[in-house]
């Protein structure tokens, strides 16, 4: 086990070696932090924005014919283990992080721009949650449009498209988020069918706008088979 352990680590000070030695890393890893901080503090101030200024509440073909369902551990403890996934499969691979950082980034940059142009309150009798003010503010505002627990999966799923474990776990995941969300009256059915189209347009934009790290993330996975 000892040995397992310390061969382990040894590996991750190769792999962070290797990854420092390419010309551009330290330059790229530092500007994809730098943007995913900026675009994590965009979200929230997205979040309060459209949360002060919701409106009314709309009808909806699947929420107003069904009844609620009290999911909010599942929906809050849930993306804390899809969370915790997502750093096992990227930080211990230095390679991966510049565009998982700038992807995500690039995700909640546009989830943001959409949360702000169209202030919809939350469906009749939605749920607000109990886990203490700052998680409700995360987990249970206004910031309807487009889901945010479906779409940040499907990321995934386009990320590792080409390792079937990893495609299909993160699918599960985004179907799990979508009927969550629904049960709960989290999200109205249009945020959650609009979340696959406009992520799979997010990942596409993000290997373009990324070329460089899109191809230390790729070859990183073809040489660490994930």
């Amino acid at each position: 086990m000892h040995r397992r352990i310390a061969a382990g680590y040894r590996a991750w000070l190769a792999r962070w070696r290797e990854a420092f030695a390419e010309e551009g890393f330290t330059a790229s890893l530092t500007r994809s932090v730098i943007f995913f901080c900026a675009a994590f503090f965009v979200n929230v101030y997205a979040i309060q924005f459209a949360t002060e200024r919701a409106s009314n509440s709309v009808t909806d073909i699947v929420l107003s014919n069904i009844p609620i369902f009290d999911v909010d551990a599942l929906f809050v403890y849930g993306t804390v283990v899809f969370a915790v996934l997502s750093v096992f499969l990227i930080f211990p691979h230095p390679k991966r992080i510049p565009f998982a950082l700038k992807a995500v980034a690039l995700f909640w940059i546009v989830r943001s721009i959409f949360a702000t142009l169209t202030h919809v309150a939350p469906f009749t009798g939605m749920p607000s949650g109990d886990f203490g003010p700052k998680i409700n503010k995360i987990f249970f505002g206004a910031d309807l449009f487009f889901s945010a627990h479906t779409g940040m999966p499907f990321l995934g799923v386009l990320a590792f498209w080409q390792y079937r474990w990893m495609r299909y776990t993160f699918l599960a995941g985004s179907i799990f988020f979508a009927i969550i969300v629904l049960l709960g009256h989290l999200h109205y059915s249009i945020d959650v069918a609009a979340a696959f189209f406009i992520t799979y347009g997010i990942f596409h934009i993000a290997l373009r706008l990324f070329p460089r790290d899109r191809a230390w993330f790729y070859y990183d996975l073809r040489e660490q088979d994930v």
